[in-house]
């Protein structure tokens, strides 16, 4: 029969890589803790229509890139692309808002999208994200910021930057959108197709587009700094004299709107500089819109990022910034078979219960294949025990770094593999 292989677009996560996505992990808990943030776990799927409503129905994310399903019921339910919906989803149906005012909340999740993969780009990836959802004030979209770049520096990068623009209130984008599209018209034949599709349905979008052309002709486009509303301008100068005070360098990007639909006032790019054309290691900004949109009868004000886990490896990698990964095994146990490896394996079981990493012989292989096996897997000891070990209760503990070997007595076997590790 034809072998089954993994599905284009995914990547098995295998060992010992899965320990730099733990260290990652580890090192997001420890930030996340310092600022008060508490974990959030959401289905994988949700109905389409959070999506749908959420991200908006004529975004690419929508209508080209989501893995759409029904279920026996005839239900649209939707593996989910992002994962902001979702949490404000969460957020509302459990009344979070009635148990504190301002709840922070961080995920660290799958999410797929049909996209066509390429390098830090795959159709099952992985973000983490922050939402702070309650208050309204710019120190919270300027917590949020300082919280990723903790995580960035914390992980050791240096090569990245932040990119900031405001794409305002309803008002300002009702106003910016006319400018948008009367700059644009005279030159819309001018514009590739996709740019020509949005026009109508999203102008703000076109600011995205990556296409030479198309960036020749917005150089000269007006700026939504512009038509901002007195209380747009007035939130994006807060952030910014705050970052400022913070001492944190950033570049006001005239271009930057963000993809989804629901984003308002602030958004923000953390840049990896060697990661090339596909730079972003993550972004967000304020979304006030998003509750209504999913249901809410009132605003919520929210603001948040998310960010690639696989992007943010690359980039790790680049800068050669993963400590050396230690070992798993503590030690591997070889013994002789018969009594001696019942013994070994009962020896294990009481190890293990004092944290001590153990591996023991499973294949009945001799004790020079035990030992090569030993040395394989990394196991910083062996002990080697056979039926005089056991009689004698003292067994050789051999250190396979240092090539050394002493005699143990299998009582004190935990006490010195523990000191060891002190060492």
């Amino acid at each position: 029969m034809k072998q089954i292989k993994r599905i284009k677009g995914t990547q098995d996560i295998l060992p010992p890589i899965s320990q730099k996505w733990q260290y990652i992990e580890k090192t997001l808990r420890k930030v996340m803790r310092c600022y008060g943030y508490n974990e959030i776990r959401t289905p994988m799927f949700e109905m389409t229509e959070l999506f749908a409503r959420g991200i908006g129905q004529l975004t690419d994310i929508v209508s080209k890139e989501m893995y759409t399903f029904q279920d026996r019921s005839k239900k649209s339910l939707t593996l989910r692309p992002e994962c902001t919906a979702p949490v404000i989803r969460a957020y509302l149906e459990n009344n979070l808002g009635e148990a504190r005012p301002v709840q922070k909340l961080y995920y660290i999740s799958a999410m797929f999208r049909q996209e066509n993969p390429q390098a830090g780009r795959l159709r099952q990836f992985h973000q983490f994200g922050v939402e702070c959802i309650g208050p309204q004030a710019p120190e919270a979209d300027t917590e949020t910021i300082l919280l990723g770049l903790d995580i960035y520096q914390e992980l050791g990068l240096k090569n990245f930057s932040v990119k900031i623009n405001s794409v305002g209130d309803v008002e300002s984008r009702v106003a910016y959108k006319s400018q948008l599209k009367k700059f644009l018209k005279p030159q819309l034949n001018d514009l590739c197709q996709t740019c020509r599709e949005r026009y109508e349905s999203n102008p703000m979008r076109i600011l995205d587009c990556k296409n030479e052309s198309c960036n020749e002709i917005l150089a000269s486009a007006p700026r939504i700094l512009d038509a901002l509303s007195e209380n747009a301008r007035s939130h994006f100068e807060k952030v910014l004299s705050l970052l400022d005070q913070n001492g944190v360098e950033y570049e006001i990007d005239h271009r930057l709107v963000r993809g989804l639909d629901y984003y308002t006032f602030t958004a923000y790019e953390f840049i990896g500089g060697g990661l090339g054309a596909q730079n972003a290691l993550g972004g967000g900004g304020r979304y006030d819109l998003l509750a209504q949109e999913i249901g809410s009868k009132k605003p919520v004000p929210s603001v948040g990022f998310a960010a690639g886990i696989e992007r943010l490896i690359m980039a790790m990698d680049k800068e050669n910034l993963f400590p050396e990964m230690r070992k798993n095994v503590d030690v591997f146990i070889a013994t002789f078979g018969g009594k001696s490896q019942e013994a070994g394996f009962k020896l294990a079981h009481e190890l293990r219960k004092n944290d001590i990493s153990v591996l023991t012989e499973l294949m009945g292989r001799s004790l020079k294949a035990q030992m090569r096996e030993a040395n394989r897997s990394g196991a910083r000891f062996a002990l080697i025990l056979g039926e005089d070990e056991l009689r004698n209760g003292r067994a050789a503990l051999k250190d396979l770094q240092k090539s050394e070997q002493q005699e143990v007595v299998l009582g004190k076997l935990a006490t010195e593999i523990l000191k060891s590790r002190q060492m």
